[in-house]
């Protein structure tokens, strides 16, 4: 099997001028992966190259893929993901996956922006204050996850547990969700890739899908996003995705 010219070509785009070792190593693999990754599942869906290199990064945190995510990272950058939205694409990822499994790719992040010359800090994107932030929060979870729901949550919740939704709301939705460099669309796009690379959160994946046709990412946008995933999630998440998705935006 030979790397398809579709494959070469958008390989090239995104990588001008890089040679993988692998390619020497383990050229049977790499033709299967370049075929799929970069013509054959490029097939299906709409994704803009931007929006798909970003939830393929949120994704490869979620799943840990530290060394892949420096290579595409280095793709993002040159296909025009800019130094702001790839910096919150690895601050949202921090309430998902925890800062332990993120702080790597935010040394990784500031090692390859340092490299192409890019100044830190860069501009900050917060639009809190520690007085604003429960309530700006509450107000976008409110609008992404529905009032119904949040206000459900708050009232099922012991009392020695709603410290927990308080933060819940201050700091994923207040510290993060309230930040500019992403529109709210994007950001819910990136938490569902995430929370589908993390595996063993289908529960959240499925509130996410929901969260997605909230902020009005349809069933076709989310299936191109699954779709683009796949090659760097795996056949058992993807298929896992895929069942939250027809449960709550069944196909017509």
């Amino acid at each position: 099997m030979a790397i398809s010219e579709t494959a070469r070509k958008n390989h090239d785009e995104l990588f001008p001028g890089h040679v993988s070792t692998l390619a020497v190593t383990d050229p049977e693999l790499i033709e299967y992966f370049d075929n799929f990754a970069f013509d054959e599942v490029l097939q299906h869906g709409d994704l803009e190259p931007r929006t798909r290199l970003m939830v393929q990064l949120a994704a490869l945190i979620g799943g840990q893929a530290l060394r892949e995510y420096r290579v595409m990272l280095g793709a993002a950058l040159t296909a025009g993901v800019t130094p702001v939205e790839v910096k919150e694409i690895v601050y949202q990822a921090v309430p998902y996956a925890g800062m332990g499994k993120v702080f790597d790719f935010l040394h990784a992040t500031n090692e390859v922006l340092t490299e192409r010359g890019v100044a830190l800090p860069l501009p900050g994107q917060s639009t809190t204050t520690p007085e604003t932030r429960y309530e700006k929060g509450l107000a976008v979870q409110k609008e992404i996850v529905g009032a119904e729901r949040i206000d459900a949550m708050y009232a099922d919740a012991p009392a020695d547990e709603q410290h927990i939704q308080r933060l819940l709301s201050a700091n994923c939705f207040g510290d993060h969700y309230t930040r500019t460099g992403l529109d709210l669309r994007t950001r819910e796009l990136l938490t569902l890739s995430l929370l589908i690379a993390l595996g063993g959160a289908d529960p959240q994946v499925r509130g996410h899908v929901a969260a997605n046709l909230n902020v009005g990412n349809d069933r076709g946008t989310l299936l191109a996003v699954i779709t683009q995933l796949l090659p760097f999630v795996g056949y058992p998440r993807t298929l896992n995705a895929l069942r939250a998705l027809d449960e709550i935006i069944p196909a017509e």
